[in-house]
């Protein structure tokens, strides 16, 4: 079979197409969530959806913040724990709802 070329059958069936889990070197995948902000402790960032946000298998995590109009700004963490410790848990009063893109909701309202 030297110098032949085998030529692989590509799918194009939508199952086969859809994104696959990663390797075992990255398990989970990237995971997408929205940051709402029922109050704004600091008048900055306002109130609503305020933060797009994706985590990366490996832990580390990108939010967009969508204020101040028209772009906002970009910020990278190592973990999505530093994330939520900056951004969310400093702020109690906020009451911050995180929505992921599978519907999980996690609330937090300082207690």
């Amino acid at each position: 079979m030297r110098g032949e070329e085998i030529e692989k059958e590509l799918s194009t069936e939508p199952a086969d197409l859809k994104p696959k889990r990663p390797s075992m070197r990255a398990p989970e995948g990237i995971r997408t969530f929205t940051v709402c902000r029922q109050h704004d402790e600091t008048g900055i960032s306002g109130e609503g959806v305020v933060i797009e946000g994706a985590t990366f298998a490996t832990g580390h995590t990108v939010i967009h913040w969508l204020t101040p109009a028209p772009r906002g700004s970009i910020a990278f963490f190592d973990a999505f724990d530093d994330f939520i410790k900056i951004h969310v848990k400093s702020h109690p009063t906020n009451k911050t709802i995180l929505t992921f893109e599978d519907g999980e909701q996690t609330i937090y309202d300082g207690g």
